[in-house]
């Protein structure tokens, strides 16, 4: 059964409340000021009794963030979409937004932020996802600041991010990364709180022991 998860931590804005509901692997959404935020809508999610989309972010062409079936089950006249130019190939009417951009949409900061391995492909000299290929993103609802890795290896960019309140970190071999390395990360970027997602069959247990900074809540959340 899916979580709702009201966010209001005593350390964050109780003027700003965002409601958190996992769907499945990387897929989330998002509530916050009465609009919905979807992020990698996928048919294998359970949707159910959610509004409609008025945002929608897309993180990369595979078929489990790039789903134009469910995108099309999800959204309303109006609803936005934000995405790289690789998705925008297959989704057509979304906005692009490359690395390094930013926007705002419907009040909220959307920074694009790279997402990429940095050895592990299908075979030697390639790599499951390129730099450029996908986007992770930062959303900053009023003051807060939540992190959506996406598909991505210890990067750079991800281990200088700060001042994050809320990160969403993905681990799973052989595509993305092992919850020691995600543990890394998250120990050198130090959210206030981080969730695995996309975590397939990864050890929790082992991230949860290698996040080591006391000032960074671990919570885990049913996305399978």
């Amino acid at each position: 059964m899916y979580i709702s998860l009201l966010f209001a931590l005593l350390f964050l804005p109780t003027e700003s409340q965002v409601e958190i509901t996992p769907i499945t692997h990387g897929s989330v959404v998002l509530t916050w000021q009465n609009k919905t935020i979807y992020v990698d809508p996928w048919s294998q999610g359970n949707y159910e009794n959610i509004p409609p989309a008025d945002l929608i972010l897309i993180t990369d062409i595979h078929a489990d963030h790039l789903d134009p079936e469910q995108i099309a089950k999800v959204r309303k006249p109006g609803t936005r979409i934000i995405a790289p130019a690789a998705v925008q190939k297959t989704v057509t009417d979304a906005q692009i937004l490359n690395n390094g951009e930013t926007t705002e949409v419907i009040g909220i900061r959307i920074e694009a932020i790279p997402m990429y391995n940095l050895q592990r492909g299908p075979q030697p000299g390639q790599l499951y996802h390129t730099k450029g290929r996908g986007n992770g993103y930062i959303l900053s609802f009023g003051n807060e600041r939540f992190y959506l890795s996406g598909d991505t290896a210890c990067i750079p960019e991800m281990k200088q991010l700060r001042d994050i309140d809320v990160a969403f970190v993905c681990m799973n071999l052989p595509y993305t990364m092992t919850p020691e390395e995600a543990a890394g990360c998250v120990n050198d970027f130090k959210p206030k709180v981080v969730y695995p997602y996309h975590y397939g069959k990864s050890d929790l247990n082992t991230f949860q022991k290698a996040v080591t900074d006391p000032g960074i809540q671990v919570r885990i959340l049913d996305w399978y």
